[in-house]
């Protein structure tokens, strides 16, 4: 696995802040394993962004997403994926959450079946944040992880006898690592984050029959699903582990990725355990796809739940395909968090949450997601009344019947001035903190990452540059609206001192106003805010 140098470039190159113990994790034989995963995929990545950008523009010019019809035979073939692993047949309540020590530590100790360490949507990938987070993981499997408060108040211990499983999410496809080049070139986010963790730990957790288990983000078609497969063929071909260990699940959070739900569960068909309603990133994916549809706007995020038909049918879609296919159908995120000194409000967020529960396991997904632990409880004990089994695979939904036009359906609601202002807070105040390295935030007592906050930065766009809309008392959404609500912001935020990030809110309130007024809606907010990123 030798890396060859370039004639103009060193094979690899370490750019940005030297970390203490960085050379333990970033050694030359993990170099040269990731300089091999660049140097074999980087070319059909960008050919796949590259596809992604061109099927976005037929968006743009008014085409509409729809089953493949050269896939056909897949979706209607009799085919199955592999059996799930013992330690993936039962997953009714993961907890997700970023990669600190602290948080790996309380969500291994949590009592969920699962704990998603996610590289991705609540990580700011400052480089002392990804390798802060790969140490704590690579501690984690060993079963050495402490962590003590930096005042000496409590000291954190992982309790060996958790039997929460690991999954990690490496950030998507469209993400860049700045601070590894190979031959020049930035190394994809996503081979940096799941191939270090695979090259320090598959072996550990191979020989505990514990994977290594991965989630895989933002996926739009199969495409970009058996690029993910030849990864880990190569990986688990490298490292000599057992072909197919590495078993996935694949969050479905992209509109086109809905209508690809087969295709992509037989692209991966040999490793694939489920998948996953990745809702705010669908809602986001939504909006992005149609950013130039004047007819698809939709109403306030705070409207737009999962009963509303688009997304009602996008998730009975998923579990019809899961079962069908014999894979895990993985329900959504819940993201309240526990509201101290009010126990009225408290318990009507937790009836949300049960409610919401309620609704997934009668639909027949195989278990949920939760963003704090004191949700695991109420989650649990839901799926334990509906779900007596490990799973529902014999829920086949054969009743669902799901169209084209049902999945791309707006909804029915409006804007008012709370939620525009909302939309506004929210935006600003987490993207505050995420310049600032933290990338799940608690807000309003509910915990925001970056999906929930493009969904806000989305919508934002998309209201002010179709340029008819109204809030529900009548004043138009217009850019003086924005800018008013922008410019209240320091004062409404008082005590914003006392705000994760409020070192950065002028920063991320210029940020927004950039974004915002801009003629095309960025890809993503965390494409031009990385670059200001340590």
């Amino acid at each position: 696995m030798a890396a060859i140098a370039s004639p103009t470039h060193p094979p690899v190159e370490l750019v940005g802040p030297r970390l203490p113990g960085q050379e333990d994790l970033l050694g030359p034989a993990a170099l040269a394993f990731l300089v091999d995963l660049h140097r074999a995929f980087e070319g059909e990545r960008q050919a796949r962004l590259a596809a992604r950008r061109q099927r976005q523009a037929r968006f743009d010019a008014g085409e509409l997403p729809d089953f493949r019809a050269d896939t056909r035979a897949i979706r209607e073939g009799d085919w199955t994926v592999a059996p799930a692993p013992a330690a993936l047949t039962d997953r009714r309540v993961e907890i997700t959450g970023p990669v600190d020590p602290k948080m790996v530590i309380n969500a291994l100790n949590s009592g969920a079946s699962c704990y998603m360490a996610d590289f991705e949507d609540s990580t700011s990938p400052t480089w002392d944040n990804l390798l802060t987070g790969q140490r704590a993981l690579r501690k984690a499997v060993a079963g050495t992880l402490d962590w003590m408060a930096p005042d000496g108040s409590k000291h954190y211990v992982l309790d060996k006898a958790s039997t929460t499983t690991l999954i990690v999410r490496p950030r998507g496809w469209h993400l860049d690592e700045k601070h590894v080049l190979v031959d020049g070139e930035r190394l994809s986010a996503s081979l940096f984050d799941l191939g270090l963790f695979a090259f320090h730990n598959a072996a550990a957790l191979q020989a505990k029959d514990r994977g290594p288990y991965f989630y895989l983000p933002k996926l739009q078609c199969m495409e970009e699903a058996a690029l993910w497969e030849q990864v880990l063929s190569l990986i688990e071909q490298r490292l000599r582990l057992p072909a197919g260990c590495m078993k996935v699940t694949v969050l479905v959070e992209t509109l086109p990725a809905a209508f690809e739900m087969h295709e992509i569960l037989h692209a991966l068909r040999t490793r694939i355990v489920g998948l996953n309603c990745g809702r705010w990133d669908y809602i986001f994916s939504y909006l992005k796809t149609f950013r130039r549809h004047g007819n698809r706007v939709l109403p306030e995020r705070g409207q737009v739940g999962m009963t509303q038909p688009f997304l009602k049918a996008y998730s009975e879609l998923l579990i019809q395909t899961c079962h069908r296919r014999g894979a895990h159908a993985m329900g959504g995120m819940a993201a309240q968090i526990p509201i101290a000194g009010d126990p009225i409000a408290n318990e009507e967020a937790l009836a949300r949450v049960r409610a919401d529960k309620q609704r997934e396991a009668s639909a027949g997904h195989d278990g949920t997601w939760v963003a704090h632990p004191a949700l695991i409880p109420v989650a649990r004990a839901v799926f334990d009344e509906r779900m007596p089994g490990p799973h529902q695979h014999a829920v086949r939904r054969e009743d669902v019947q799901v169209d084209r036009d049902t999945l791309i359906r707006p909804s029915i609601g409006s804007i008012t001035r709370k939620g525009f202002d909302n939309n506004v807070e929210v935006c600003v105040r987490y993207l505050a903190a995420w310049l600032d390295g933290q990338g799940c935030v608690p807000i309003h007592w509910l915990m925001e990452d970056a999906a929930t906050a493009e969904i806000a930065r989305a919508q934002l766009w998309q209201w002010l540059h179709h340029g008819h809309l109204h809030l529900d008392d009548g004043t138009p959404v217009d850019f003086s609206l924005f800018d008013r609500a922008l410019l209240a912001l320091p004062s409404k935020l008082a005590d914003r001192m006392k705000l994760p990030g409020a070192s950065k809110i002028n920063e991320a309130i210029a940020l927004l106003d950039q974004l915002t007024h801009a003629d095309e809606l960025a890809e993503f907010l965390t494409l031009p805010a990385y670059e200001r990123l340590n």
